[in-house]
């Protein structure tokens, strides 16, 4: 949905005060509770334009439509989520296109699933893969609340050992401790020309899956790794901040072309 559309009912809103005091909720037509904080009635926005204001616990809120930043920052998490950074990144090397069909294996607390699936849209599809019940569990109560649930299944299943249960997929991403293990498998599941896509944190998992690749026949290896620093912007004295998000993982695509 554009900016500007009207809120339907079911979908998820932010409620906004302030930078760094918001929640998402689902627009319903009736009161809902807020977890320590009480009960708000938003059955007055179903149909409005977002951007609107409602008075609420003394105090003023707006009502916008959440972007995909907004839901990454209050997810729920089991496990460690993958970074933004890295998040884009991998959608570039997995091909990841609108109306794209694309897996993942190892689900975590469901960040990347919802990228995933903001990224493929309403006509795409993903397959969200864990061999772990309770990530699962966490993966679907999150990207339900994204408001994304209708274009993802969940699957549990160890891909290492059973493989992936879906052919002729566009792009697939492996968030698993040892990617490859599943790197045939996720060959013979990929369409000609699909790309996969791998996040290893250590150089020695790195080397591993790159040769795997290369000796699987996969084509257009690449690896990188991205750092993250902001910067302090004042009127005649912008600089760099002294901290910055440094490494997180190595990222590596590649292709399947025969």
């Amino acid at each position: 949905m554009g900016a500007q559309d009207l809120f339907v009912e079911g979908e998820p809103v932010l409620v906004r005060r302030r930078e760094g005091d918001s929640f998402i909720l689902p627009l319903r037509a009736a009161p809902q509770s807020v977890e320590g904080v009480g009960v708000i009635d938003l059955s007055g926005q179903i149909g409005a334009v977002p951007g609107g204001t409602i008075e609420w616990a003394g105090a003023t809120y707006r009502v916008l439509r959440p972007s995909l930043a907004d839901i990454l920052r209050q997810l729920r998490r089991r496990a460690q989520i993958i970074t933004p950074k890295d998040a884009q990144q991998l959608l570039f090397l997995a091909q990841v296109a609108p109306g794209a069909r694309v897996a993942e294996a190892g689900a975590g607390s469901g960040a990347l699933t919802v990228v995933l699936a903001h990224a493929v849209g309403p006509a795409g599809h993903v397959v969200s893969y864990d061999r772990r019940a309770d990530f699962l569990e966490v993966a679907r109560r999150n990207v339900a609340q994204s408001g994304l649930l209708d274009r993802v299944r969940f699957v549990e299943r160890d891909v290492a050992v059973d493989g992936f249960d879906e052919s002729e997929l566009d792009g697939i991403v492996l968030d698993v401790p040892e990617p490859w293990g599943v790197l045939e498998a996720a060959r013979t599941a990929l369409a000609i020309g699909g790309a996969v896509a791998t996040y290893t944190p250590t150089y020695n998992q790195l080397e591993r899956t790159v040769r795997t690749l290369r000796s699987l026949g996969f084509e257009e290896v690449r690896s990188i790794e991205l750092l993250e620093r902001t910067l302090h912007v004042g009127e005649g004295g912008t600089r760099p901040e002294f901290d910055m998000l440094g490494h997180t993982a190595f990222l590596t695509g590649a292709r399947r072309v025969n």
